[in-house]
């Protein structure tokens, strides 16, 4: 069960990542070929990989001879539950708007 705590960091995260003022500094420094916007998407990512991994040398560490704690297990496990649903949930937004501008008359 996903914790209110593991919640709001992955949410904070997220909302780093998508801060107004942060994107505007980046892109102010870029070019016009978007390279903000994937930047922002490969962070997202590697974050949420991060978490995974973290997450499994957690459960290794606990399975191998107990060098974890459980609560820190389940805490890391939920933290990376969560950053995947926000991860979809961002990914199907974008399909979803995809298809929105697909559907849009010429």
């Amino acid at each position: 069960m996903t914790t209110p705590a593991a919640a709001a960091g992955a949410y904070s995260a997220l909302a780093r990542l998508a801060d107004p003022s942060a994107a505007a500094g980046k892109a102010a420094g870029e070019g016009a070929d978007g390279g903000s916007f994937s930047a922002m998407l490969k962070e997202a990512i590697g974050s949420v990989v991060e978490t995974g991994r973290k997450s499994d040398a957690q459960t290794q560490a606990m399975v191998a001879g107990g060098k974890s704690n459980i609560v820190d297990v389940v805490t890391a496990v939920s933290e990376s539950e969560v950053a995947v649903q926000a991860l979809v949930s961002v990914r199907d937004k974008v399909i979803a708007a995809y298809e929105e501008i697909m559907r849009m008359p010429i």
